[in-house]
């Protein structure tokens, strides 16, 4: 698809000057099913070689290096993100999207906010990369001169802990944090299992936008996120290369719940 895009932008838009890649974070330890095995050390730094592995990312790296050849002065960027905090509802990788469902039917049966992670993941420090300064980021090097065909890592520029943003969640949902208990972990994806009843009644009682639970709930993700602490990365080379912007993942966290809410998503 990478590959028929450029095929057809390339030759047919005489002003293009500038393509970026978004790729992510698998860049440094490949797929999910290989996380934590060939993965490099973190921090995870753009300066690390490919690991000797097939990777998708590398692959349309490939092909953008091979087709910005094609027009005299076309340049290209590549993104990074790690673990993306944004609003795309029905995206499958969408966490605040998926913990706002859960929450939902935590408030709606009673029950307090269980955490479905493992202990690194609660009380180790992860990062993460909002939606907003990804765009942000992608402008920027397509018109600053000094990020012209290089690879960027983009995250917040801070680090937290899950069980702080856990009980930010629950405050959220008017909800109780049940206490961390690793010898109870259970996945998310066995606790959501039978509950697509549960939000059809959800939707229709706070008149929410239509949506099934297997829609808007990506719970294989969120258990992959929080099955362990998170691979962390820097973002000395953006500074150096003259980005300075960052987000704030706390307060970050909270917008894009209200802006669900606003939106009609979630109650």
């Amino acid at each position: 698809m990478f590959q028929n895009v450029l095929d057809a932008i390339i030759p047919n838009c005489p002003t293009l000057s500038h393509i970026c890649l978004q790729t992510g974070r698998k860049h440094y330890h490949g797929s999910f099913e290989l996380f934590g095995i060939v993965a490099h050390d973190t921090p995870h730094h753009e300066g690390l070689p490919r690991l000797p592995i097939p990777n998708f990312y590398y692959t349309l790296e490939d092909i953008l290096f091979e087709e910005v050849k094609k027009k005299e002065g076309l340049t290209w960027s590549v993104h990074r993100p790690g673990l993306i905090f944004g609003f795309s509802p029905y995206s499958s990788m969408n966490i605040i999207a998926s913990l706002c469902v859960y929450a939902a039917i935590c408030k709606h049966e009673g029950l307090p906010l269980r955490f479905p992670g493992s202990k690194s993941a609660w009380d180790g420090y992860s990062d993460c990369s909002d939606a907003d300064l990804i765009a942000e980021h992608q402008i920027w090097a397509s018109v600053d001169p000094n990020a012209k065909n290089e690879a960027f890592d983009v995250s917040n520029g801070d680090v937290f802990k899950w069980k702080h943003l856990w009980k930010i969640l629950a405050e959220e949902f008017e909800l109780e944090v049940e206490e961390f208990h690793e010898r109870k972990k259970c996945t998310l994806e066995e606790m959501m299992k039978d509950k697509g009843q549960i939000w059809d009644e959800i939707v229709k009682e706070n008149g929410l936008v239509a949506s099934k639970l297997e829609e808007i709930g990506g719970w294989w993700f969120v258990d992959i996120a929080l099955g362990g602490e998170g691979p962390l990365d820097t973002m000395n080379k953006s500074k150096e290369h003259g980005f300075l912007g960052f987000r704030n993942t706390k307060n970050a966290f909270i917008s894009w719940i209200y802006k669900l809410k606003a939106y009609k998503i979630v109650p």
